[in-house]
Formats: C-alpha cells, sequence, structure tokens
C-alpha cells in the first residue's frame, strides 16, 4: 500500500506517523498524482497544532496526510476534467496532503510544469511563491517605490523580494543577522531583525517606505504599521485579519488559482525568481524535514522528494 506521513491528532511532533493508506480515487473536477516532490511549509506544522486556514470548515478526518503543495505526475482522472492526460507533469495545491506518494489535487489550482522547470522547484511553488505573487500584485506599487518586506529570508519572503525586484521595486528586507548575505543575494537592502529593527529600516529608506508586505506579525506587524503613510499599502500572512485590520491594513487575499502557479512558473524559467530550495529530504524523513521548518531558521525552501 502506499506510504503517507500523517498527524494522527493535534498537537506536537509525538502525533506525527507514517502509515500505509488506500490510494485515493479523483472525484469531480480531481487528479489523481503521483507525488514526484512536496514543499515543506510552516503552514503544515500550524495545521498539525490545530491551526484553521481562513474558510476552513468542519471536523478533520484522521489520520491526515501532511503537506499542501506537491509536483508529480497524473495518474488519473476524476470526471468533468478537461486539459489534463494521464502522464502530464503538473504541480499545484493539496486536497488529501503531499507528504505521500500519491495525492489529489482540484485541477483549478493546479498548472502543467514546463519541461525547464524540475520537479523539486515546482514543488516549492504552489504555497510560498504563490503567496508571494498575490501580496505583492494586491500591493500595486509603481515602479520605483520602497517595499518592506519582514521574514525576507523563508520561502515566502525570499520570493516576495524578488518578485518585488522583477517589478522594478527597490526592497528593504527585514531578517535575522545570519540572513545577510542571502537576503542581499536577492536583491535587497537587508535590515537585521530585533528590538530596533524599526529604526534601522528608517534609515535605510530615508526617503520612506511606500509598502510593507508583512510575514511575521505580532509585535513585528504592529511596529511595521507605524513605517508607512498609506495604512492601505500594509498587507499581511503573518497576522489574523482581525488583527491587521485593526491596524489599517488588510491580509493577503488568495487567487489560488491555476493562472498565477503558471505566472510564477514563468518567473522561474525567465530567470526571474529562484524557488532557492536549499535543503531536501526523502519521504522516509519527512519528519525530519519538518521539524527544521518548525524550527524557524531555515533560508529559502525545504522540499521532500519522493523516489520512484
Amino acid at each position: 500500500m502506499p506510504k503517507a506521513y500523517v498527524f494522527t491528532r493535534y498537537g506536537g511532533p509525538e502525533t506525527e506517523a507514517f502509515v500505509d493508506v488506500d490510494r485515493p480515487r479523483p472525484g469531480p473536477g480531481q487528479l489523481l498524482v503521483a507525488v514526484r516532490a512536496a514543499g515543506v511549509n510552516p503552514v503544515d506544522w500550524k495545521i498539525r497544532s490545530g491551526y484553521r486556514r481562513p474558510g476552513d470548515t468542519g471536523d478533520r478526518t484522521f489520520p491526515a496526510v501532511l503537506g499542501s503543495e506537491v509536483s508529480g505526475v497524473v495518474e488519473e482522472i476524476g470526471e468533468g476534467v478537461e486539459g489534463f492526460a494521464v502522464g502530464d507533469e503538473v504541480f499545484g495545491n493539496t486536497l488529501t496532503g503531499g507528504y505521500a506518494e500519491y495525492t489529489l489535487v482540484p485541477v483549478a489550482i493546479t498548472a502543467h510544469k514546463p519541461a525547464g522547470l524540475s520537479f523539486t522547484d515546482a514543488a516549492a511553488l504552489p504555497v510560498a511563491a504563490a503567496t508571494a505573487y498575490d501580496g505583492v500584485h494586491q500591493l500595486d506599487l509603481p515602479a520605483g517605490a520602497t517595499l518592506l518586506v519582514t521574514g525576507a529570508g523563508g520561502g515566502v519572503g525570499a520570493a516576495a523580494v524578488q518578485i518585488a525586484r522583477s517589478l522594478g521595486l527597490r526592497v528593504v528586507g527585514v531578517a535575522s543577522e545570519g540572513k545577510k548575505d542571502f537576503v542581499e543575494s536577492l536583491g535587497a537592502v537587508h535590515v537585521p531583525s530585533g528590538p530596533g529593527w524599526a529604526e534601522r529600516a528608517r534609515a535605510a529608506a530615508p526617503d520612506g517606505l511606500d509598502g510593507i508586505y508583512d510575514l511575521v506579525g505580532g509585535d513585528v506587524l504592529t511596529e511595521a504599521a507605524d513605517l508607512v503613510t498609506d495604512r492601505a499599502k500594509l498587507i499581511t500572512a503573518g497576522a489574523p485579519e482581525d488583527v491587521v485590520r485593526e491596524l489599517g491594513g488588510a491580509r493577503v487575499t488568495r487567487a489560488r488559482d491555476a493562472a498565477v502557479l503558471e505566472a510564477v512558473a514563468r518567473l522561474v524559467t525567465g530567470g526571474k525568481l529562484d524557488p532557492h530550495v536549499t535543503r531536501t529530504f526523502p519521504l522516509a524523513e519527512a519528519g525530519e524535514a519538518l521539524r527544521a521548518v518548525e524550527e524557524g531558521h531555515v533560508r529559502g525552501k525545504i522540499v521532500i522528494e519522493v523516489a520512484r
């Protein structure tokens, strides 16, 4: 039977386990994908801990497979699906979890993988890069404007910096001192995180900041709000909607469609976006991959590769 890495209840790493699962069957509008690679994201361990994404409804069925994004090969097609065929190489968001040998994906959030894009890099795009793309375009800043990105050294942050730079924006990236060289390699002005970061950001942008893309939340978001005059140009993917609304800003509005996936793939194949997969793990070490992300010190992206 196919293997999958799951969590058996809400809680910490002690709830995780490998199990044998039935091979899923695609329903209408779905594809069964033989997974080649699965991206690892902070939202994975947060969901295991009990976090619900905005819009989540109903109770989760356990065991639940971890993971939100994959690349792979279409094995079976559900009723009413057009534009995909068995054997197609695809990438997208999952319905049944990505840390597995097989998963279901909805065609609405699945795209064909370009030949020049590796399975490993493709698996790093549907969550982090797509979130970055949605946020940068939501801000809609003109070329030459200055954007501040908090959490610039992580998966979403690194993608946001590169996408913003591709649009002609100047970027100030807040990240730990240890990620200075990495953030600067992306084309951003690095500002060390930690106490006093807001004053350092002001010094790095003497002409002011035109927009802020927050990926940290908490006190960092509160301090960031004071750095921008127009609070409509303050967005977050790191804090709840009610928290950022009180500050006059908004959550990132996710498009969650294939068009965004195709757009970020073009940026990668066009040399404007590097997913920066800095480490890979085999499926047998899925727990170690998730621990690396949960500890919060990863540069770029971690991906699980599923051998065939």
